[in-house]
């Protein structure tokens, strides 16, 4: 074989592996752009749809959304102008019904518990609500357990929680749109946006824990009802702070000077209170302190204290456990909250 033949040989090997190269490249280019081009479409659907409510759309939409969790369902709630007061705190304030306290105030409540939270997923759903208000908030109250007296600046949450959902940040918001969740999501809101069917979730967010835990046989099951009187601490473990959470508390708020404030520490069955002079009663107190300078410093700011030895506390037919209580213990709680808001006028 002639050295021109094999250099010819050469020559057109090298011009076919460009040829493929340069067809594959236009291949991934084309691919990306069709790629990035789907993936922008479905974040815009996604966005103009608005999955969970948050008005983040230039599009009038269906009021409210479907049925959901209220980690999510919050969004929709806490901007709606109907309600001009808000209860935020986890399943430990559950009870208290929105219903029952507009009736007792005057003041239209509504429910933004998210189950499983602490101090930073609510001081979260308390700014959206504020900032949310067309006018001032009338009051907000907040439910204050162990979990609000972290001396852990950051506040760390155990359960997930979608804190972009209520990002100040666009992009943040945006980003967030992109998951998979999310899609699925975006499928059943166009259901309830176009069909005009399908259950909205409850606009003042109240949820009753009561059937569940009686299908559980909480109320009958002897081994649940003899868990109630084991002893235990829950007094939080910090005894002389700081208390990050009752300060960024302190700080929302001051920017709704006008804004009545409600603290509730909850109800505990009493073998979950502390025991006087131990550690856990020492930290429960170090607690409860703070968030009682708290609220002598503010105006229009109140405890209500039901974390405290009473008759009712130690009636094991109020409780499911030793922190969730019962319909009429709800609702002597709520009386002292509605005796609370009527001292601050």
């Amino acid at each position: 074989m002639s050295s021109s033949t094999s250099s010819s040989e050469a020559a057109g090997r090298t011009e076919g592996a460009e040829a493929n190269a340069a067809r594959w490249a236009r291949f991934v280019r084309a691919f990306a752009v069709t790629a990035a081009t789907v993936l922008l479409g479905a974040l815009a659907l996604i966005w103009l749809i608005d999955p969970y409510g948050t008005g983040n759309t230039p599009l009038s939409l269906r009021e409210g959304v479907r049925a959901q969790g209220p980690r999510t369902a919050a969004a929709s709630r806490g901007r709606d102008p109907a309600f001009s007061g808000a209860i935020v705190g986890n399943s430990h304030v559950q009870l208290l019904a929105p219903e029952r306290l507009q009736a007792a105030t005057g003041i239209p409540f509504v429910s933004l518990i998210a189950p499983a939270s602490g101090p930073k997923e609510g001081l979260v759903l308390i700014d959206w609500f504020l900032r949310n208000r067309r006018e001032p908030a009338r009051a907000v109250i907040v439910g204050i357990d162990a979990l609000w007296c972290t001396a852990d600046p950051a506040m760390p949450n155990a359960k997930p929680f979608p804190f972009w959902l209520y990002s100040r940040d666009p992009a943040e918001y945006l980003v967030g749109l992109m998951r998979f969740d999310v899609l699925e999501e975006a499928q059943r809101r166009l259901a309830y946006l176009v069909t005009g069917r399908g259950e909205r979730a409850r606009p003042d967010g109240y949820w009753d824990y009561e059937p569940n835990y009686i299908v559980q046989g909480y109320d009958r099951d002897p081994a649940k009802r003899a868990a109630l009187e084991v002893v235990a601490e829950s007094g939080g473990g910090n005894a002389s702070g700081p208390y990050p959470a009752a300060a960024a508390l302190e700080a929302m708020l001051a920017k709704t000077p006008g804004t009545a404030l409600i603290l509730v520490r909850p109800p505990a069955y009493h073998t979950l209170l502390p025991r006087p002079g131990s550690a856990d009663a020492a930290a429960d107190t170090g607690c409860r302190d703070a968030f009682a300078a708290l609220a002598a410093r503010r105006p229009l700011t109140a405890l209500v204290d039901w974390r405290r030895d009473r008759p009712a506390l130690r009636d094991p037919n109020q409780f499911f456990d030793r922190t969730h209580y019962r319909q009429p213990l709800a609702r002597l709680v709520e009386a002292d909250i509605a005796a609370a808001l009527a001292g601050l006028r």
